[in-house]
């Protein structure tokens, strides 16, 4: 047996000594070793390193995603104090219809908490900065009040601008687009978008505020059970594909955008 083979062979005897506390403290590891089993052994679990031009979504739940950029700035869009992603975000962006859209008391650590209004009543509510590598700007839309009545700038589409994608939330809308709101969108590459058909727009105009924007990736939130969800899917049976996934997170990027509109489904609360 050559030398090399038994270092190897008396490296791993010292592994497994140290596992089961046969050695003083300082000759144990929590990197894996010999042992198969020893794979999971106290590692941290690590989440895939973004590349430069890519952004991950992850579908936390109702209105809220937690967006990832390549320079590790954390978003939550729609953040409430009922579903919450489980790290703390960099942003917070809320919107105001219901209490499922924003909070009161948000995580001290946030270094930007954007309200779609103006808390004081004075107008739109207006947003335009950039933390890292993402530029996030808002686009304000009325919101129906209990009576009936408008709630003039009561909400926000925010935009978030990440390398060359560009990512719409269209938060609790209420109403249709004009040619003014898709102006100010510009560009959409990926479109956030509410199918309830009910507290917000119902599933027609819902459609056709996706044909106005004709952004390649659609992915729906805010809907009560998979009835709501498979009814509007139903409805868009001959426009565009659909693509169902089974895990919450995805990752994209500008090159691999699907080369026409399609619907993704994440799965979520």
């Amino acid at each position: 047996m050559s030398l090399l083979r038994i270092a190897l062979r008396f490296l791993c005897l010292l592994v497994s000594f140290a596992a089961i506390g046969a050695l003083p403290a300082f000759a144990q590891s929590s990197e894996p070793a010999c042992r198969p089993e020893m794979a999971s052994y106290r590692l941290p679990i690590q989440r895939v390193q973004l590349a430069k031009d890519e952004v991950r979504l992850t579908f936390i739940g109702h209105a809220t995603f937690l967006i990832e950029t390549p320079g590790g700035v954390k978003i939550a869009t729609d953040y409430n104090d009922y579903v919450r992603p489980p790290v703390t975000p960099d942003i917070a962006t809320m919107n105001k219809a219901h209490s499922t859209h924003y909070s009161n008391r948000p995580d001290p650590a946030i270094k930007q908490v954007l309200r779609g209004w103006d808390p004081e009543g004075k107008g739109a509510a207006h947003h335009d900065l950039t933390l890292g590598d993402v530029r996030i700007r808002n686009v304000p839309t009325n919101i129906r009040t209990y009576d009936g009545g408008t709630d003039y700038d009561g909400n926000s589409i925010f935009v978030f601008e990440i390398g060359d994608l560009c990512i719409a939330h269209l938060g609790h809308l209420h109403h249709p687009l004009e040619p003014g709101h898709l102006r100010a969108l510009g560009r959409v590459d990926i479109v956030l978008f509410p199918v309830d058909g009910s507290y917000t727009l119902d599933q027609e105009g819902m459609l056709e505020v996706l044909k106005s924007l004709q952004a390649r990736v659609m992915i729906p939130m805010h809907f009560f059970g998979g009835g709501t969800l498979e009814r509007f899917l139903s409805r868009t049976r001959d426009l565009w594909p659909v693509e169902r996934h089974g895990e919450p997170s995805i990752t994209l990027s500008k090159a691999a955008l699907p080369a026409k509109p399609t619907v993704i489904v994440l799965p979520g609360h």
